[in-house]
């Protein structure tokens, strides 16, 4: 029985392709969440407006990888200090926030943030919050490291994190 875990770090291009590296993962879809107006549109998310993040919905068998490995990439591929950015983006759009889907996920992401939070000089600034809608972005979203991959912006951003992946979770990623 799948599973699914909401992630916002940044511009969801970038953690997209770094997720869709894992075995276990059966789908990442790009979208909105934590805002209070109803489907955004991109433009509007990015005006910062509708107090949506860009974040990923990953859908996974937790027979094959865990809701702490998902941690543990999300993590490793954008920077929890970072208030409101990640590299070139800015804005409340691009914060990092774990949306949590159950109170499992609550305690597991609690306690993987409190230890990560011993780790950095600067203080994780990641919020914590319950999934309330996911609005799936547009369909050029979607994928779009996948079908762009010589992009400026995915060839500087989105290719190191994919490339952290590879060397990092070897072990985890699914074999083609």
């Amino acid at each position: 029985m799948s599973e699914s875990a909401t992630f916002g770090g940044g511009c969801f291009w970038c953690i997209e392709a770094a997720f869709k590296e894992l075995d276990g993962v059966e789908s990442v879809t790009s979208g909105y969440a934590g805002g209070h107006s109803d489907d955004p549109s991109y433009r509007e998310v990015c005006s910062g407006t509708t107090g949506h993040a860009e974040v990923v919905r990953v859908t996974y068998d937790p027979a094959a990888i865990g809701y702490d490995d998902l941690l543990e990439v999300f993590f490793a591929v954008h920077d929890p200090t970072q208030l409101n950015r990640q590299g070139p983006d800015v804005g409340t759009q691009y914060r990092s926030i774990v949306l949590y889907e159950s109170d499992a996920q609550r305690e597991q992401a609690e306690a993987y943030i409190e230890a990560l939070d011993e780790e950095y000089d600067d203080d994780v600034v990641t919020e914590l919050e319950p999934l309330e809608t996911f609005y799936r972005a547009e369909e050029k979203h979607q994928d779009y490291f996948e079908k762009n991959p010589q992009d400026a912006y995915c060839r500087m951003h989105a290719a190191p994190k994919v490339e952290k992946v590879r060397e990092k979770f070897d072990a985890k990623l699914e074999q083609a």
